[in-house]
């Protein structure tokens, strides 16, 4: 009877702490990226990094210390911005958020969106020419710095040499994070990953590099694929310099809204004239700007006067699958230009039929084969 007791006593002595680390373990599971947005300070900007954070961790619940970390051994503070946002992000749970709104100062909070990655004929097929007319008058963007922000950059491909390239404009505060600063240029000025601040700025997903050489890739000549298409290569301004703020996935190609917002806020800060996105949220995802932290974000940027160009989206001509369509932002749809490159297959009646190919065989055996439909 004294040992059942005695069981009996420990179970109701400890079964309040044991309900506690279930909870407490319940919350840590539940944790996610928060944007939240509070007042600005009374007595105006932090002139510190160190005190603009230190600001923003007053509004955190006291639970949560200035270096807490939650099960991935990640700080629970994920960004501090200065321009693009009064606010910041952090990695929250929602009782905790709850907490939060009962502080004077604070104004809202969500969960973060994840965004998503959305030819050298081109300027030809514009009217643009290089030793006449508007491109040549507009001397091809020399001394504008274009800031994108996407999966990185590689840094050795032939449109980002820095040839006949200017120096950066004395105007330029940003950083190169390749190792040794081996990764930039005068093209290349400036490139830094805010998606894994461990890693530096490659791009191994394609889609960065793609972007930033269509926005102010120099001319390479003799571009082509498998022989075709075969011309030069050249962006939109290509006596531009390029700055690269990674806060995009490589493998998956998402970007989490806060790694975005905070590449923006450094954008800002550095210095850059355009800001260059080919990101966004996924066809019937639209949110009302006030829960769009990119769309916020760029409005803060043409209030610095910085040009914002955005893309349209992934999924046209689909009705409503335009997104970015805040009314201070350049949103940029892609079209089709006047040229394709055409493989024909003619079938066992000798009907033929046109399709596209780059693969251009020539020695295609005379016999039939089979037409397979995956």
């Amino acid at each position: 009877m004294a040992s059942i007791l005695i069981s009996l006593f420990f179970i109701i002595s400890f079964s309040p702490a044991i309900a506690g680390i279930s909870n407490f373990e319940s919350d840590i599971n539940d944790l996610q990226t928060y944007i939240v947005y509070v007042q600005e300070p009374k007595h105006g900007n932090f002139s510190k990094e160190i005190d603009l954070e230190s600001w923003y961790h007053s509004f955190l619940p006291a639970t949560i210390s200035s270096n807490s970390i939650d099960d991935d051994h990640q700080s629970r503070m994920v960004h501090c911005y200065r321009h693009v946002i009064s606010g910041f992000a952090a990695r929250l749970t929602a009782e905790e958020v709850k907490v939060m709104e009962t502080k004077s100062g604070f104004i809202s909070a969500h969960v973060e969106n994840t965004l998503q990655l959305h030819t050298t004929h081109t300027p030809r097929f514009l009217g643009l020419h290089q030793n006449s007319g508007f491109w040549k008058d507009s001397n091809f963007g020399k001394g504008v710095i274009i800031g994108v922000v996407d999966s990185g950059i590689g840094p050795t491909h032939p449109s980002f040499g820095d040839k006949d390239m200017p120096p950066p404009p004395a105007k330029w505060r940003g950083k190169c994070e390749f190792a040794g600063g081996a990764g930039c240029n005068n093209k290349i000025i400036g490139a830094r990953n805010f998606l894994n601040k461990s890693e530096p700025p490659t791009d191994n997903e394609g889609h960065g590099t793609h972007t930033s050489s269509t926005a102010a890739g120099t001319f390479v000549n003799g571009a082509n694929i498998l022989g075709q298409a075969n011309g030069t290569a050249v962006g939109m301004a290509p006596l531009a310099h390029l700055a690269m703020y990674k806060a995009c996935d490589d493998y998956n190609g998402t970007c989490p809204e806060s790694s975005v917002s905070a590449a923006l806020d450094a954008a800002i800060e550095d210095g850059v004239d355009v800001l260059s996105l080919s990101i966004g949220l996924g066809p019937y995802q639209h949110k009302e700007f006030h829960a769009n932290a990119i769309a916020i974000a760029a409005f803060k940027a043409v209030k610095k006067g910085i040009f914002v160009s955005i893309s349209a989206g992934n999924w046209g001509p689909k009705p409503f699958s335009v997104v970015n369509d805040a009314p201070w932002m350049l949103t940029v749809g892609a079209s089709t230009t006047d040229r394709s490159i055409v493989t024909s297959v003619q079938l066992g009646n000798q009907e033929t039929y046109d399709g596209e190919s780059l693969l251009q065989w020539t020695d295609i055996p005379s016999e039939q084969l089979p037409l397979v439909y995956p």
